[in-house]
């Protein structure tokens, strides 16, 4: 899909998780996933510490357009070569852009200039456009390594950078 904004005006930039930037990220993902899953979903957004996705074995990516954080997400590490991809966001009124392709992308190179050489992922049966953007860029269904300790149902995907 072409994309209908200006990439002279979007940055991408490497920030801490706490970063106010990632605010409305947070935010969103919180609401969407609470209205798909209900409100154990909450659990999911405060399970993973902030402070697993500083670096050295770990980042958090934004997309910004004229200042607006419009995509985003982090990685954490999940094995020796192996890093995890959590919280992969597009602003609800800026999808079908290819913003979020983008931001998978720029998350692979940071993944990579760390050492990672595959990349892991798990998302929710009920996010069946989340499992289509990663099935397009490359990653393949695997068995849920471990199995999610909450018991829900889970797709899991990994990718060989």
């Amino acid at each position: 899909m072409e994309p209908t904004w200006d990439a002279a005006r979007m940055e991408v930039l490497r920030v801490p998780a706490d970063d106010p930037r990632v605010a409305p990220l947070h935010l969103s993902l919180t609401e969407e996933y609470v209205a798909r899953y209900g409100p154990s979903a909450h659990d999911e957004m405060s399970r993973s510490a902030r402070h697993e996705f500083a670096p050295p074995h770990g980042g958090f990516l934004v997309l910004t357009l004229d200042g607006e954080t419009v995509a985003g997400g982090g990685f954490r590490r999940h094995a020796a070569d192996t890093a995890e991809l959590k919280r992969i966001w597009t602003h609800p009124r800026r999808r079908r852009l290819g913003l979020a392709s983008r931001i998978l992308a720029e998350i692979e190179q940071a993944a990579r200039r760390l050492g990672y050489h595959r990349l892991y992922l798990t998302t929710g049966p009920r996010q069946p456009e989340a499992s289509g953007l990663y099935g397009s860029v490359g990653y393949r269904r695997v068995p849920c390594r471990p199995v999610p300790a909450d018991g829900r149902p889970a797709l899991c995907f990994e990718k060989a950078l």
